[in-house]
């Protein structure tokens, strides 16, 4: 088939075409397929209004199984810094930490996109630094794109790694590489300042980014950057008007005992893990683990 997609069945229609051997699917959500998401499958998707899931992925198990539930992209994000190394931001992790990360997610994902942060303080000072940390992302990690923070202030940067051939996805709103000069967590863009923040969206596809996150604004802010762009937007706490959702999948499944207003836990994995890990505990102290079942003679 054309590099593009054109129809959207449903994902059971999908997962039935796969069992067949069929190609790829042709929407962006559901099943499995010979090729990865592109750039282009994205735009195409915006074109004829399908929405579709993004969630993050740090590892190779984890990205098999998103990438298996037919997750169409998959964001190595800085947020690894938390949800993985344990800090208290997103701002000590560095490229040296997320480069294997990325790798791990690109190996355990065969169609799923692979997008990877930037870490902070490795794209902001020039345009030379931005081209090495996104190299080292494609070349070493294998992913198909980047993502930045950031509006006008980093078009050098955005317009420069387009040029070398690196796809850029663009990130507004709350940006969590600029906590500290926000004074914290807080909703972005209301009154004139969503303005700037839509300039900025407008900026960035200019630029040549391919999409744009749309991080804690309002939801009727968060529409009107998606009805002015012909490149497709991502929400997280950005109301139902993007074209697309991401979210961190630890808060997804209800690994992260603290969230944002804007996370629906969709499982309890923290309580789930805890009773695996205590029904384990509890076997071993008692003898009723290993089994017979579970020894070689």
């Amino acid at each position: 088939m054309s590099s593009d997609v054109s129809a959207s069945p449903s994902p059971a229609q999908q997962g039935s075409a796969q069992q067949r051997g069929s190609a790829q699917p042709t929407a962006l959500y559901g099943g499995q397929g010979t090729r990865r998401v592109t750039v282009r499958d994205l735009a195409a998707a915006k074109a004829r209004h399908e929405k579709w899931p993004m969630l993050t992925a740090y590892d190779a198990l984890s990205a098999r199984v998103f990438d298996e539930a037919g997750i169409p992209v998959l964001l190595v994000g800085d947020s690894a810094a938390m949800v993985v190394y344990g800090y208290e931001s997103t701002l000590p992790v560095t490229v040296d930490d997320l480069v294997p990360l990325a790798a791990a997610v690109v190996r355990g994902a065969r169609r799923a996109m692979v997008v990877a942060d930037l870490p902070f303080g490795s794209y902001q000072a020039s345009v030379p630094e931005a081209l090495a940390t996104a190299a080292r992302f494609m070349k070493e990690a294998g992913v198909q794109a980047v993502k930045v923070e950031g509006g006008r202030r980093i078009l050098p940067q955005v317009e420069a790694m387009v040029a070398a051939g690196v796809p850029v996805m663009g990130h507004l709103g709350l940006t969590p590489q600029s906590v500290n000069a926000f004074g914290g967590y807080r909703v972005q863009g209301r009154g004139e300042d969503g303005e700037q923040l839509l300039a900025d969206a407008k900026a960035l596809e200019a630029a040549g980014a391919f999409s744009v996150v749309l991080e804690c604004v309002p939801d009727e802010l968060a529409r009107r950057v998606t009805a002015a762009l012909s490149i497709p937007t991502i929400g997280i706490g950005a109301g139902e008007g993007t074209d697309a959702q991401v979210l961190v999948w630890q808060d997804m499944a209800g690994l992260t005992p603290h969230t944002a207003k804007f996370v629906k836990k969709y499982a309890d994995m923290f309580t789930l893990l805890g009773d695996a890990a205590r029904e384990f505990a509890d076997e071993v102290v008692s003898g009723a683990f290993p089994t017979p079942d579970y020894s070689y003679k």
